[in-house]
């Protein structure tokens, strides 16, 4: 039977109870410090074919925040988080996570690293060939390091996270609603307990009441498990509901970086059509009058 110890670097596991994520307190994770951000972003180059995607760009995520990346068609923001995942490298410049440059750290660092994050994808990308359950348990499977009753307990319990009857487990991602396939790929971005998660477009193709209760989800699961989001978005109801901070892409360049009521007052094109159009006026309503003062 196989071990139930955590993957290496994370500390021992226990079975978790009802409504608690296993992992309790997490040992291993690198202490949450204002000085030692989750991603930084340093003098980032990227180059195409000789067209400049990124020029010069510099951030960073800190630690418990969701930061949302938006830019229009072509400002390098997919390209940006591609990188933040190790998809792609950059031409100049260096992505950090958890303090290690992503392309130059050794293989088996960004194999740990990796393990530390979870990624949602826009369409969910769940393995239409595997039911619910075997996509949640897979990447608990190709650790090796736990049994099949505690592969069952945790993929069972993070359908509970997500708000999906456990009666779902058995379901095919065909079978699905497009609401339903984002929960389980929620599900399935967190079930190696990550601290940082990555959403791409994560309320695409929902309809609004669906979109704001994954919205809700997402806040809640933010808050409960502590965890760090970068989220990529064109949807303002969506940003202005999570995002703590913005980086605003444009044509490859950092035009602004901030909370929302900061990023409306940088006085740029691309920010005047995104957020003050009628739109935007509407989603920004719920911050007050303030959000919109001298705009």
């Amino acid at each position: 039977m196989a071990s139930r110890n955590a993957p290496e670097g994370r500390g021992a596991s226990r079975s978790p109870t009802p409504g608690e994520p296993p992992g309790g307190s997490r040992p291993g994770r690198i202490p949450r410090t204002p000085e030692r951000p989750v991603i930084g972003v340093r003098g980032l180059w990227t180059e195409f074919d000789g067209h400049a995607v990124h020029r010069g760009i510099d951030l960073e995520v800190h630690p418990g925040e969701i930061l949302a990346l938006v830019g229009g068609s072509g400002s390098g923001k997919t390209t940006l988080l591609r990188q933040m995942v190790g998809l792609e490298r950059p031409s100049r410049g260096r992505v950090e996570v958890f303090g290690f440059d992503l392309a130059t750290a050794a293989p088996a660092i960004r194999a740990k690293i990796r393990k530390r994050w979870g990624v949602l994808f826009q369409e969910g990308a769940l393995y239409s060939a595997l039911p619910v359950f075997d996509n949640l348990a897979l990447p608990l499977r190709e650790l090796r390091a736990f049994d099949e009753d505690f592969i069952r307990e945790l993929a069972l319990l993070k359908l509970d996270m997500v708000d999906i009857d456990r009666r779902a487990a058995a379901r095919m991602p065909s079978d699905l609603s497009g609401g339903m396939v984002k929960r389980v790929a929620l599900a399935r971005a967190l079930v190696l307990e990550p601290e940082l998660v990555f959403l791409d477009e994560p309320t695409a193709g929902l309809d609004p009441d669906r979109s704001e209760s994954f919205v809700n989800l997402i806040a809640s699961l933010r808050d409960r498990l502590e965890l760090t989001v970068v989220m990529v978005t064109h949807d303002l109801d969506t940003l202005v509901s999570l995002a703590d901070r913005v980086a605003v892409l444009y044509m490859g360049e950092l035009v602004a970086l901030g909370r929302v009521p900061e990023v409306v007052r940088v006085d740029h094109p691309f920010i005047r059509n995104f957020f003050l159009g009628d739109r935007g006026r509407r989603a920004l309503s719920v911050l007050g009058p303030a959000a919109l003062a001298g705009r």
